[in-house]
């Protein structure tokens, strides 16, 4: 099945809009054209230089990825850096590139987020930070600039636990589920789990948002040293690793396009991207 690139693009941004990613951030399609055909993509959360060859050798015409591949502007292509070879590569190749980030873990339902909680098997309550978006509404004279919550986006989600776990069996869980080779931890006044926060990726600036939810234990990655100590012994702090806590976004971009375009060829990337390896 031949599909347009726009169509795909605006199948996944009825889930996860545009407009809800972070202002670092630059998803959307990075290399290629929005009017070209597709017959083919390769799903990946990054997009590097072994994930375009493996795209060449399947006869992928299009990736589609979770981190993007250029986040800043690139000011040449000499082939200086990973970046440039991959985008290189793909150009010379004509297949594009594709990413949907924080667009798609801003999104509550359909997520990033949420697919961590059902493959830990939490029931998710809640955006752990809600969204704040700015609006105008008119009130017959002229425009009054304001702010609105969106309670079905934003930062991290809050989940509740059927069953309560103790410490030791709530982390082995977390490691095992989400196949993480080491799970880094604080030591905590914790006994039990019974509420949980969850950010993929990178989610330590939710540690405050966390504890003001009363959250037992916090499942993210990239905790830094100090960071560590904001939790105060009052939350378990768990960090997973970053590929380990994203890896299950492909899942996610193959439901949205078998949901859309069912006769459409899709392949799960076999390259692992992941540059931390962990001896155990």
């Amino acid at each position: 099945m031949m599909l347009r690139i726009h169509e795909i693009v605006s199948a996944f941004e009825e889930i996860a809009p545009a407009s809800l990613q972070e202002s670092y951030d630059n998803s959307g399609l990075i290399v290629g054209d929005m009017g070209a055909e597709v017959s083919k993509a390769l799903l990946c959360l990054d997009s590097t230089e072994a994930v375009v060859d493996e795209a060449i050798a399947k006869g992928c015409d299009l990736i589609i990825a979770h981190h993007p591949i250029v986040f800043g502007g690139l000011k040449r292509f000499t082939g200086g850096d990973y970046v440039q070879r991959a985008v290189m590569k793909a150009i010379r190749n004509n297949i594009a590139i594709y990413a949907c980030h924080t667009n798609l873990d801003n999104v509550l339902r359909g997520g990033v987020n949420e697919r961590i909680a059902q493959q830990l098997g939490f029931d998710v309550l809640r955006v752990l930070r809600p969204a704040v978006a700015s609006f105008d509404s008119l009130n017959g004279i002229g425009g009054a600039g304001g702010l609105e919550v969106i309670k079905t986006a934003g930062a991290g989600v809050l989940c509740e636990l059927q069953k309560p776990m103790n410490v030791l069996d709530f982390l082995q869980h977390v490691k095992d589920r989400m196949g993480a080779g080491v799970v880094k931890y604080t030591k905590c006044d914790v006994g039990t789990v019974s509420r949980v926060a969850i950010c993929g990726g990178a989610g330590s600036f939710l540690i405050g948002d966390a504890l003001r939810a009363g959250a037992d234990a916090f499942v993210t990655s990239d905790v830094k040293y100090h960071e560590f100590f904001d939790a105060e012994g009052k939350l378990l702090l768990c960090d997973i690793g970053h590929f380990e806590s994203e890896k299950y976004t492909i899942d996610l971009f193959s439901n949205i396009l078998s949901a859309k375009f069912p006769k459409f060829a899709t392949i799960f990337a076999e390259t692992i991207t992941n540059p931390i390896d962990y001896l155990t």
